[in-house]
């Protein structure tokens, strides 16, 4: 599988939109990560992780919105 795509500054355009890569030995734990920070925020969810070859484990990326939490700090 190829390496993932470049982060879009669609992805990043306003204050409190994130993309979080993670990377993990598997995929059950790279989907706890992302079901541990989705409790917290409000996600778009990745369905599938990719290896990368020559490099080891699995990544997964996802995209978070915590602008709410932003706000609440004010």
């Amino acid at each position: 599988m190829p390496a993932m795509k470049p982060i879009s500054e669609a992805h990043v355009a306003q204050p409190g939109l994130a993309v979080v890569d993670v990377a993990a030995c598997d995929d059950q734990t790279a989907f706890a990560v992302q079901a541990l920070l989705a409790g917290r925020w409000a996600t778009a969810p990745a369905d599938r992780t990719a290896r990368v070859p020559g490099e080891p484990g699995v990544r997964l990326r996802c995209y978070f919105d915590v602008r709410q939490d932003l706000e609440s700090l004010r």
